[in-house]
């Protein structure tokens, strides 16, 4: 760890352990919540929301937030580029960290994003690779179409997708039950 990144996580402990002693909880995004104790301690409660990184073509904007909207609305942390990159991020590590970090990588496919070139190709490629490294039988990419396109033939191939269309409500439910079943999986296992 560098010299200012070790100043930077001193500092961060600081600022957790006053709010702590002042009697506030603090919550960390994709962390957890930390929360003060009677005996001056303090306890730890992981987040345990499902991370949904959420991938389109800028095109696509409007409906790729209308899906963040409704996975937040149902407990997910949706994350996507436009809500969480902040002003002077290195925005192709933060878009890298967050496709590592995720539980789940939903591609939203529409017949503008299968034939453009670009970040949304550059966002599904990584997460390919990260679902190659993902144990046998988890579900990690899950393909969505917003529109009757074509999946390009390595996606058709491997994985079954979601139609957000004609009905985005029918769409989205099927999503979140794909999402809350392998959450389930995964505590069981």
């Amino acid at each position: 760890m560098a010299a200012g990144e070790t100043a930077s996580v001193r500092q961060l402990a600081r600022l957790l352990r006053q709010c702590l002693e002042e009697g506030r909880c603090v919550y960390v995004e994709q962390l957890g919540t930390f929360r003060p104790s009677a005996n001056g301690g303090f306890s730890f409660r992981p987040d345990a929301k499902p991370r949904v990184f959420l991938a389109y073509a800028v095109e696509d904007r409007a409906a790729a937030e209308a899906l963040y909207e409704d996975l937040a609305r149902a407990g997910l942390s949706p994350w996507m580029d436009c809500r969480k990159l902040l002003p002077g991020q290195d925005w192709r590590k933060a878009i890298e960290g967050a496709i590592d970090t995720a539980d789940f990588f939903v591609a939203c496919f529409s017949r503008i994003s299968v034939r453009k070139r670009g970040n949304f190709q550059r966002e599904l490629r990584r997460a390919m690779e990260c679902a190659e490294q993902a144990p046998a039988g988890d579900v990690f990419l899950i393909p969505v179409r917003l529109d009757d396109c074509r999946l390009p033939e390595e996606i058709r191939r491997r994985w079954h997708y979601v139609d957000l269309f004609p009905s985005p409500q029918e769409g989205t439910r099927q999503l979140l039950r794909i999402i809350r079943q392998e959450m389930r999986r995964r505590a069981a296992a």
